[in-house]
């Protein structure tokens, strides 16, 4: 199993052992938006790498999340929908948005690691 991996737009994205990704957002982000009041999913369908595919809106702003990497999303996490609050109260665990199977899984390496996140989030907070 590898570890996550992370986008400059403050993505997490962790690769299951179905070869699925699974994505949310950051401490980081869900911090800076302040509470989440309203999560709209993406369909199960094709997203090209920066299509907009979750829109948030929090307390202080609404807020779009993009595809990291293109590929099929094949899952939701309804409960978000639901309970927008999981995201604030668990950004990376129950708090994810969808999963996708990657059209290239190569991609992956593109994205910054656990140390090179943190690395970004030093340099550019």
């Amino acid at each position: 199993m590898m570890s996550l991996r992370f986008t400059n737009d403050h993505e997490w994205l962790r690769l299951e052992q179905s070869g699925e990704l699974t994505v949310g957002i950051t401490s980081f982000a869900q911090e800076a938006l302040g509470d989440i009041v309203f999560v709209q999913l993406p369909d199960l369908s094709f997203f090209e790498a920066g299509a907009e595919v979750v829109v948030l809106e929090s307390v202080k702003a609404a807020s779009n999340i993009t595809m990291p990497i293109a590929g099929e999303v094949v899952a939701v996490n309804v409960a978000v929908s639901d309970e927008p609050e999981l995201v604030n109260a668990s950004p990376m665990d129950s708090g994810w948005f969808f999963r996708i199977r990657p059209a290239d899984v190569s991609a992956l390496d593109d994205l910054m690691d656990q140390d090179g996140y943190e690395q970004y989030l030093a340099e550019n907070a």
